[in-house]
C-alpha cells in the first residue's frame, strides 16, 4: 500500500487574515485603542501639565495597549501570556518538595537487608 504525503509549507499554516492596512483584526483595534488613549491624555491633560510631559504620558500610556496587538510569545497572545506569568509567579510560586520513590531503593533498603545506610 502506498501512502502519498504532501508537505505543507509552514508560512501557510501560520496565515493569518489581515482586514485593514494588513493588520489582524487584533492588531486593528489594539492599535486604535492605543490612539484613542493618546489622543484622550494628550487633549484631556495637555493644558494641565504642560504639552511635553503630555506627550510623554501618551507614549507610556499607549504604549502598552499597541503592544498588546503584536506580542506573541510561544503562539500565545499578550493576555495569555500574562496570565501564564501570574500562575506561574505568584499562583503556584513557592518551594516544591521532591520525593523521589524507587522501587529499587526500597527493596534493598530494609532492615538488615543490604547496607545503605
Amino acid at each position: 500500500m502506498y501512502c502519498i504525503e504532501i508537505k505543507i509549507p509552514k508560512e501557510i499554516r501560520q496565515y493569518k487574515e489581515s482586514i485593514f492596512f494588513g493588520l489582524s483584526t487584533r492588531q486593528f483595534f489594539c492599535s486604535v485603542l492605543a490612539v484613542v488613549i493618546a489622543a484622550g491624555v494628550y487633549l484631556l491633560l495637555g493644558g494641565v501639565i504642560g504639552k511635553e510631559t503630555a506627550s510623554w504620558l501618551c507614549i507610556v500610556l499607549a504604549a502598552p495597549a499597541a503592544m498588546a496587538g503584536f506580542f506573541s510569545y510561544n503562539g500565545m497572545s499578550f493576555e495569555q501570556f500574562l496570565w501564564a506569568v501570574v500562575k506561574t509567579e505568584y499562583l503556584c510560586a513557592g518551594g516544591r518538595k521532591y520525593i523521589s520513590d524507587s522501587a529499587y531503593y526500597r527493596c534493598f533498603n530494609r532492615k538488615g537487608r543490604g547496607d545503605f545506610d
